[in-house]
């Protein structure tokens, strides 16, 4: 597995992350992060949904950053947990931000074992059972936009969804030609992002070089974004099922590392 280095696009903190346990497994990494979290300002629609918190069967909550910024505007209001409500994660990480305050009151959130993608939690028989009584409710706590398969197909089994919108992501601002110039110049053979907008802020940077870019693996945490990545014209889209150190050292493994 030595043989890849990637190029990591994912924000700083969990981009440090995720370089380290690489490094762990011989795997050379560069970060590059292309989605940079901006927080929202509450608005009187938030403080409503939250006054009202209760009356949700359940929680889904699609990132690390929703949860940070979630759990602060509802600790605010909420101490401790409605009663009879489940919680739900895309992945581990997530899951393990939100227990710090379920645990102490008996919960846990609950999270699918393999794929970090809304197609993994929808099959999740947990998610079933939670919205299984008359009229249920779900809220997603997101950032702007995203995960609308999610919304889209919990509607279509009947449930009613709301959205509490926590954060904007943003391309932070380089210079045109960064991300060419870091995969040349640092010689690396595969770049990794960790959802639709990331592929969109890659393809954005690249600009005029997103051609010779494509050319190389793409690895992405689902067949959805590897279904755009291929519309776009990458030609080796890797889908990990996750972008969590133990799905890209999967992924890698199951590869042999291309050579420039």
């Amino acid at each position: 597995m030595t043989g890849w280095r990637l190029l990591l696009t994912r924000p700083a903190a969990e981009n440090a992350a995720l370089s380290t346990a690489l490094a762990a497994a011989g795997v050379f990494s560069s970060s590059l992060p292309l989605l940079e979290i901006e927080a929202l300002a509450p608005t009187p629609e938030q403080r409503a949904l939250l006054a009202d918190l209760g009356r949700y069967n359940a929680l889904i909550v699609v990132s690390k950053p929703a949860a940070r910024l979630g759990l602060e505007l509802i600790q605010q209001v909420w101490p401790q947990p409605p009663a009879g409500q489940c919680w739900f994660s895309v992945g581990a990480g997530t899951a393990q931000l939100l227990d710090a305050y379920l645990t102490p009151h008996g919960l846990a959130a609950c999270y699918p074992a393999s794929g970090d993608d809304s197609e993994a939690l929808l099959a999740l028989p947990q998610l079933r059972q939670a919205l299984a009584g008359a009229a249920p409710r779900v809220l997603i706590l997101r950032g702007e936009g995203g995960r609308e398969l999610l919304a889209e197909t919990l509607r279509e089994r009947g449930v009613m969804v709301d959205y509490l919108q926590l954060y904007r992501r943003v391309l932070p601002s380089y210079p045109a030609d960064a991300l060419l110039q870091r995969v040349r110049g640092e010689q690396l053979n595969a770049l990794l992002v960790s959802s639709a907008q990331g592929l969109e802020h890659l393809c954005q940077l690249a600009g005029d070089a997103w051609p010779e870019l494509a050319r190389l693996p793409l690895l992405v945490p689902s067949p959805r974004v590897a279904e755009l990545a291929r519309a776009a014209g990458a030609r080796q889209p890797i889908d990990c099922r996750g972008v969590h150190a133990a799905a890209v050292l999967t992924a890698l493994g199951a590869s042999p590392a291309p050579t420039l």
